[in-house]
């Protein structure tokens, strides 16, 4: 089997453990302030195209971001993670997932026209932040490729992928042709360490930038809520005597059991 260039989308999202704030136009987020990381879910991603690069012996992981110049930065992370090369499209990411997912086949596309396409192209199950499970089906079927979700193993094959998906009922296993899209979930993939060593060879890794035109697909985000305040906890007792009050709010209020 051939070397194989494996495509791994990533996305600039804010730490997940950030307090977000509603901006004052109420469409948005407060963004004065907020770290930014990886979202969660594409290093997932990336550690699948980091083996399925290893067990194959040979190959290339690419990264791509679309958003913002500062998504440099998660950029290198995954570099640092073992990832061979990356490419910022610069522009707007403040999209819906139709207008990200365009971009991102727009220059898959281009690619192919120049004889450089990626024969497998990962995605996370879904970004930390909005959480809606779309760019990548959408990516797919923009490409025409056929789209596996939630994958949590991989494995390569003669001109097809194995991909194992859990499902309320148990394992999934579905195999498609290449070139295809997946989207990746934790499953075996834990997110190997990042040492020094890899964050100094991130450095000499070529990044490259370019400029993304986005064209709205005409999803407008009217306006953010914010979820109602928690009510404040309260003591139903101590010892033994407090279980049949617990259990009965337990059953009556929370409807937990």
């Amino acid at each position: 089997m051939s070397e194989l260039d494996i495509a791994v989308c990533v996305k600039r999202v804010p730490a997940t453990d950030t307090r977000i704030r509603i901006a004052g136009s109420g469409a948005g987020i407060e963004t004065a302030g907020v770290k930014y990381i990886l979202s969660p879910y594409d290093e997932f991603a990336i550690e699948g195209a980091l083996r399925l690069r290893d067990a194959a012996g040979g190959g290339r992981v690419s990264l791509v971001s679309f958003g913002a110049a500062a998504a440099q930065e998660q950029l290198r992370t995954g570099l640092a993670m073992g990832a061979d090369s990356a490419t910022l499209l610069a522009g707007d990411s403040d999209v819906d997932a139709l207008a990200t997912a365009r971009v991102l086949a727009g220059w898959f596309s281009s690619l192919e026209e120049q004889g450089g396409a990626s024969g497998l192209i990962l995605l996370g199950v879904k970004a930390a932040d909005y959480d809606q499970q779309q760019v990548g089906p959408m990516l797919g079927v923009l490409l025409d490729r056929p789209c596996v979700t939630g994958v949590v193993e991989v494995e390569l094959r003669d001109g097809a992928v194995r991909c194992e998906r859990e499902t309320e009922t148990g394992v999934e296993v579905v195999e498609v042709e290449l070139p295809a899209v997946l989207t990746v979930t934790k499953g075996e993939y834990e997110p190997r360490f990042v040492s020094l060593r890899g964050i100094m060879a991130a450095r000499r890794k070529p990044l490259l930038t370019g400029e993304a035109e986005s064209a709205p697909s005409g999803a407008v985000v009217e306006r953010l809520i914010a979820p109602p305040a928690r009510p404040p906890g309260r003591v139903v007792g101590t010892g033994s005597e407090a279980v049949p009050e617990l259990v009965r709010l337990l059953r009556e209020e929370a409807h937990a059991i």
